[in-house]
């Protein structure tokens, strides 16, 4: 058995499903957004509208170990609890840009970031996604998917990554950074 797929999720009451068994897709609409999601095969996904459940069994319980069912079971209730949990509470990235005269700001749909270089860096917003800016340093990175916020601050954070000696770079709020000792002149 699949220790994390035979779990239930439970749906908070501001979050709509809509299980299409037919084209397995599962839709969520909540409160911070809407998500939808196309499971295996392999795997059953059913809601339980009286006790505001969503269960995830696989086809056919009797070939488990074959091929990668037991994996697809677990994957797709992982998958469908992160899509709940994003609809009702929404998912969140901070991250700081740090550097003398480095900073961010949001131009319509774009995040234009100062760091360093000769011109620029200006960064499509993808759909979905909300950026907000505090004292031109601090990114908020929000959004009901939580791949798309967290594929979105990955792409910021790699544009400058932090590095080592001075501290300077983007980096997560959460994230330390290792510092080295630079080299030593004179013994």
């Amino acid at each position: 058995m699949s220790r994390v797929g035979k779990q239930t999720i439970s749906v908070p009451s501001a979050v709509k499903i809509a299980v299409n068994a037919g084209s397995r897709t599962v839709d969520i609409q909540g409160p911070k957004g809407k998500n939808s999601f196309t499971h295996r095969p392999e795997v059953v996904v059913s809601y339980d509208d009286k006790s505001r459940t969503i269960s995830c069994t696989l086809d056919d319980p009797a070939r488990i170990d074959e091929g990668n069912r037991r994996a697809y079971w677990g994957s797709t209730r992982a998958v469908l609890n992160k899509m709940v949990r994003g609809s009702a509470e929404g998912y969140s990235r901070k991250l700081e840009v740090i550097g003398v005269g480095w900073n961010a700001r949001v131009q319509g749909k774009k995040l234009v970031l100062t760091v360093g270089f000769c011109n620029p860096i200006e960064l499509m917003v993808p759909e979905g996604v909300a950026v907000t800016i505090d004292n031109n340093t601090n990114i908020t990175v929000a959004g009901c998917d939580a791949q798309k916020v967290g594929a979105f601050a990955s792409l910021i954070r790699s544009q400058r990554k932090p590095e080592p000696y001075n501290g300077k770079g983007i980096k997560y709020s959460d994230e330390v950074i290792a510092r080295k000792k630079g080299k030593a002149f004179g013994a």
